[in-house]
């Protein structure tokens, strides 16, 4: 068992730790009264293949695209929300995200500042039942580091130039601006200023239709605010 235990990584032992406090609270949650049946292994095995989450790339390029297919919650305080907020993102505190606001047929993304909340909320929603529903990898921690404040080489070479170019267009896009590599710009030293909480324009493009929905039946415009 302790062998097990020293050959999994940071993530899966988090992910083993949220899954347990998830059934505890949808235990607690449902209560006597209404059984439900959670798959240990198969949580786990999502984890391991890391098809519990998506990238804060992914996400950026969704947003850019317009994509209206999922939600997105923000799992923290209002007041953290008000003060800053990944653009299109709904106010949901953790304690309320078991309450029924959320559709079982939605595509659903958690996250918070890290990532152990976000995961404690994914447990409980699978626990329920969803079986669309993401986190966020690293929550706002990574989306800063990688969406808002990306770091690029000094001088990149011709092959890092265009992901370099990409990655300033994308911080750009959503208020940020990237950093040089070993220039301490335009925050090495400090974290830089967060940009005020708004929508982008995203791109005029065709968005995905969610699950069950037709081209006569739209998407269901997403909700923004606590």
């Amino acid at each position: 068992m302790r062998k097990w235990l020293s050959n999994l990584s940071t993530n899966q032992k988090l992910g083993g730790i949220a899954l347990l406090l998830g059934a505890i609270a949808t235990l607690a949650k449902i209560g006597p009264r209404r059984a439900t049946t959670i798959d240990a292994k198969d949580m786990l095995t999502r984890i391991e293949r890391e098809e519990d989450h998506v990238t804060p790339a992914q996400l950026a390029a969704w947003i850019i695209e317009g994509r209206t297919d999922y939600r997105l919650i923000d799992i923290r305080s209002p007041e953290a929300y008000a003060t800053y907020h990944i653009p299109g993102a709904e106010c949901l505190p953790l304690s309320k995200v078991a309450d029924g606001a959320l559709r079982r047929d939605e595509k659903i993304i958690l996250y918070g500042d890290g990532g152990i909340h976000a995961a404690q909320a994914w447990m409980v929603l699978a626990g329920m039942g969803y079986k669309q529903v993401y986190t966020l990898r690293e929550g706002l921690d990574a989306w800063k580091e990688d969406v808002l404040f990306p770091t690029v080489p000094a001088s990149p070479t011709p092959e890092q130039r265009a992901a370099a170019e990409r990655a300033a267009q994308v911080a750009r896009h959503f208020g940020g601006e990237p950093r040089v590599a070993g220039t301490g710009a335009p925050g090495d030293a400090a974290t830089p200023a967060l940009p005020t909480p708004a929508l982008p324009t995203p791109a005029v493009t065709a968005p995905t239709l969610p699950t069950g929905a037709t081209a006569t039946s739209p998407a269901t415009k997403k909700r923004e605010g606590c």
